[in-house]
């Protein structure tokens, strides 16, 4: 709308972005700078973001002019409203075992998988168990995408299997439960997932799988962040050769 001068900026004094490290990591950096290149005068620019990576630091220093760091809690933090529940599971056991997970609470329920093609076979696999269930990701046309969302917002389906960008931008405030069925190898990742449950002061579960697929890296910093919550630290994580510990 911009580029074609159907609408302008120039008495525009505050420019806000929401969740943006999630912008930024889509690639929608030079798009945010566009914009900025529309305002005339002075402005005041927010940035509001779950998690402080080192990506959106620099891009804060280099696109905006001194700013000011507020941090509410510490920078990528988990909320301490959700229960953080952390399970061992083989990788040919997650499906199976995911049915029990739905058990812990009432819907709606979340789950998240890093691909495609776990989307639709978990979707296809909890249909198939009576299970009211929709999917979204980036392969599903707006049509799908609209129907899965609309549907599971008005409670006419209890679980929404999703990709994180297929989720991106979408506000779900009631969730009771999130599943990571895939544990995301960046710990900003898992903090934007499980703050989907426990809003307004209201207490959510989180649950995620984790087995040798991970790496240590992504593990460690699993631990670091139940330890700062006060969550209870499984086997698997506890024995992890921790260097901080070695400190």
């Amino acid at each position: 709308m911009l580029a074609k001068k159907k609408m302008n900026l120039d008495n525009c004094r505050y420019l806000t972005l929401d969740e943006a490290d999630r912008l930024v990591d889509l690639g929608f950096e030079d798009d945010i700078r566009e914009v900025f290149d529309h305002f005339k005068a002075q402005r005041q620019t927010l940035l509001f973001s779950a998690t402080m990576p080192t990506k959106i630091q620099n891009f804060a220093r280099s696109a905006l002019v001194k700013p000011i760091i507020v941090n509410v809690g510490r920078a990528g933090a988990a909320n301490l409203d959700v229960i953080q529940e952390v399970e061992y599971v083989k990788q040919e056991a997650k499906i199976v075992y995911l049915l029990e997970c739905l058990q812990k609470t009432p819907p709606p329920v979340l789950i998240f998988c890093e691909n495609k093609a776990d989307v639709d076979d978990i979707h296809e696999y909890l249909l198939l168990k009576g299970v009211e269930a929709v999917a979204i990701h980036g392969g599903k046309d707006q049509e799908e995408r609209e129907y899965a969302i609309s549907s599971f917002k008005a409670g006419k389906k209890d679980v929404l299997v999703a990709t994180d960008v297929a989720s991106k931008g979408l506000d779900f405030p009631d969730i009771q439960h999130v599943i990571n069925y895939d544990m995301p190898a960046e710990i900003e990742n898992y903090v934007h997932r499980i703050g989907r449950t426990g809003r307004c002061g209201k207490t959510g579960i989180a649950t995620t799988f984790i087995n040798k697929n991970q790496s240590e890296t992504t593990l460690l910093d699993l631990k670091h962040l139940l330890q700062e919550a006060k969550q209870r630290i499984p086997p698997v994580l506890a024995e992890l050769n921790d260097p901080m510990e070695d400190n």
